[in-house]
């Protein structure tokens, strides 16, 4: 008997939720209402080209960039660490790591504008220390610190399930002959990490070029990403199609970065070790 109807609810749950709204966005964003006519157009990708919006644009792409890579430079010892094999209780360490997780991601955000507001901890103790008060909250050091600690274990966990999969017999082969620990990681570590660190650099940008909570809580009102864009256009100024646009615009940005990733991953790690 064929089992192919199993795949049915799935199949029902993809059309409604994911090809619809796509194709209402597409709808949106290719249309404007005229005289209560709707009209085919292009204004709405012309208008995104508009230097304000491109600024709005590169500073998202920009902030994103900052928070992945610095997230790829504290993520990568850190998988190293949690997959050696000297370390126990390992599975208590990944916990510990993960438990953040499991708290909201709203309450994860404003702790933080707890932690630097002017009148937070951070300040707080400045002030009892003697030292001057620091301007953290709203600022882009607060957005990228945000991103970082909200999207760090999507760089980490990728990186950590490739990295306790390595056959150490490669490792071992390579010192026995002569390399040195550099060399070890160079030659032989690291090329056999890039599917775990192409996977983390994907999860962490995609969500932090699109983020708006966190650019709206620890940015301020007045702080503009691509992300707060575009729940403008939909939950305030009611411009369904330019905000249509602009997430079309979005999409096919996330998708050009997964793609080069994937053919980065594939050529980057289709040759030999040494």
């Amino acid at each position: 008997m064929k089992k192919g109807w199993i795949s049915y609810p799935y199949i029902l749950w993809m059309i409604i939720f994911t090809i619809v709204p796509l194709l209402l966005v597409m709808y949106y964003g290719f249309t404007k209402t005229e005289n209560g006519t709707t009209v085919l157009t292009p204004d709405n990708f012309i208008r995104v080209m508009e230097p304000t919006y491109l600024k709005v644009l590169w500073r998202s792409v920009l902030l994103a960039l900052v928070s992945t890579v610095v997230c790829f430079i504290i993520g990568y010892p850190v998988a190293m660490i949690l997959a050696g094999r000297d370390i126990s209780r390992k599975s208590t360490l990944v916990l510990l790591f993960v438990i953040p997780m499991w708290m909201n991601f709203l309450l994860r955000t404003y702790a933080w504008m707890t932690l630097l507001d002017r009148k937070g901890l951070i300040n707080t103790l400045l002030g009892a220390l003697g030292l001057p008060q620091l301007n953290l909250l709203y600022t882009d050091f607060a957005v990228i610190l945000g991103m970082v600690y909200n999207f760090l274990p999507f760089m980490v966990l990728p990186i950590y399930s490739v990295l306790r999969k390595i056959d150490r017999s490669l490792i071992e082969a390579a010192e026995d002959l002569g390399s040195d620990t550099v060399t070890v990681f160079r030659k032989v570590i690291f090329p056999l990490s890039l599917p775990g660190v192409v996977s983390g650099i994907t999860m962490v940008f995609m969500p932090a070029v699109t983020t708006f909570i966190i650019s709206k809580l620890l940015g301020g009102s007045q702080y503009m990403l691509i992300g707060n864009l575009i729940e403008d256009q939909f939950m305030r100024v009611y411009d369904w199609n330019f905000g249509s646009a602009v997430s079309i615009i979005m999409m096919l940005l996330i998708l050009l970065s997964m793609g080069v990733m994937a053919r980065y991953d594939k050529e980057g790690t289709g040759g030999g070790l040494f």
